[in-house]
């Protein structure tokens, strides 16, 4: 089996009449852990859109786990990646064990007359204790914490045993704790399940758990860097993805930026 589970090769991408990505490229490998950063309208979604099968390019190529879009049936290749959206649109007010069950159905509400398998129902309960929740396995949806859920959807996107796992802004609405709890998860499935490869979308440098292998920073629809993140990550492609002067730092294993103060901006 090949290792490389993201092909996107010269991908272009055009909606009514204008070009939102200009030739992408992107290949993301088994165990790695990346980073998609840019500012807002950089096409950071729509290119998480092609991670996920559910957008098509205009043009180029875009291979997921071996199999070109296209050329595939997109629901049986959507099991296989496992995705975190904290806009999770759910109405019903299931349980967080029922949440991380319709992983393994791929729905949003569990269906009628299905039943999961001690086998299902085992790997749900082991999730639950992997992202901290075994407390919390019998409360409902609706009386979830934000930190809560984005557990939960975490545990529910692993549940099939995906080979791929797109967080989409996972720490959307957290506050400080919640956000640190999130991320101490995030690093601890680069340990349990060190072949699942991610790629994780956010605008902040701080949202970025330690064990981040990879960064490609966007910026209008075009690739500013792509590659290992501590070469990816600088001061002057920050920058330049961003269209403002930003000091980029790293301790301790996390990120930092901030704007760079006058004095610093007369002499740069």
């Amino acid at each position: 089996m090949s290792s490389t589970v993201l092909d996107l090769a010269d991908v272009v991408f055009r909606r009514g009449g204008s070009e939102i990505l200009h030739g992408v490229d992107l290949t993301v490998r088994a165990g790695e852990h990346w980073a998609l950063l840019g500012p807002n309208g950089a096409g950071k979604s729509t290119l998480l859109g092609f991670c996920s099968a559910q957008v098509h390019p205009t043009s180029g190529t875009v291979d997921v786990l071996g199999r070109r879009l296209g050329r595939v049936d997109l629901q049986e290749l959507r099991r296989d990646i496992g995705h975190v959206n904290p806009r999770h649109p759910l109405q019903a007010a299931l349980t967080v064990r029922q949440v991380v069950l319709t992983g393994i159905t791929g729905t949003i509400e569990l269906p009628m007359r299905w039943t999961p398998t001690e086998e299902q129902a085992t790997r749900a309960d082991e999730l639950i204790a992997e992202v901290g929740l075994e407390a919390h396995r019998e409360s409902r949806w609706p009386n979830l914490s934000q930190g809560q859920r984005g557990r939960a959807l975490i545990a529910r996107a692993l549940a099939a045993q995906p080979r791929l796992l797109l967080l989409d802004e996972p720490t959307t609405g957290l506050d400080v704790a919640a956000r640190e709890q999130l991320l101490t998860v995030l690093d601890r499935l680069a340990h349990t399940a060190p072949e699942v490869a991610s790629v994780l979308v956010t605008h902040h440098l701080e949202e970025l758990p330690t064990t981040t292998s990879h960064a490609l920073l966007l910026a209008r629809g075009s690739v500013v860097a792509a590659g290992p993140v501590t070469e990816v990550l600088t001061t002057a492609s920050i920058s330049a993805t961003f269209d403002h002067p930003i000091e980029v730092d790293h301790d301790g294993g996390r990120w930092r930026a901030r704007a760079l103060p006058p004095a610093r901006l007369h002499s740069a």
